[in-house]
C-alpha cells in the first residue's frame, strides 16, 4: 500500500501564492504519471497539473502561466506552485500517483482564496 500525504493548503487572499506538496510513502522512480485534482463545492474532481515519468507536464487551461507542477524522486515528493490565485482556484487539491495497475490518492489539502 502507498500512501500520499498532502501540505500546504490555506487560506489565501486574491493574488496570492501557495505552494501545495504531496509526500510519497514509495518510490516514484516506477511511476509513470503524478497529478493534482481539485473539487470544488459541489462539482465533480478535476484535473489541474500533471507530470510524467519523463518530465512532461500538462495544465487545464484555467491555470496555464499560474501553476507549476514539479516532483523530487529523491524527497519522493510532488509539487504543485501556485502563483496568482483566482477565487476560482478554491477547492481540495488531491494528489495522484500511477504505477502500472495501480492508481493512489491522497487525502486532499483545503485551498481557499477570498478577501
Amino acid at each position: 500500500q502507498v500512501q500520499l500525504v498532502e501540505s500546504g493548503g490555506g487560506l489565501v487572499q486574491p493574488g496570492g501564492s501557495l505552494r501545495l506538496s504531496c509526500a510519497v510513502s514509495r518510490s516514484m522512480v516506477g511511476a509513470y504519471a503524478m497529478g493534482w485534482y481539485r473539487q470544488a463545492p459541489g462539482k465533480q474532481r478535476d484535473l489541474v497539473a500533471v507530470i510524467s515519468s519523463g518530465g512532461g507536464t500538462n495544465y487545464v487551461d484555467s491555470v496555464k502561466g499560474r501553476f507549476t507542477i514539479s516532483r523530487d524522486n529523491a524527497k519522493k515528493t510532488v509539487y504543485l506552485q501556485m502563483n496568482s490565485l483566482k477565487p476560482e482556484d478554491t477547492g481540495v487539491y488531491y494528489c495522484n500517483v500511477k504505477y502500472p495497475g495501480y492508481s493512489y490518492w491522497g487525502q486532499g489539502t483545503q485551498v481557499t482564496v477570498s478577501s
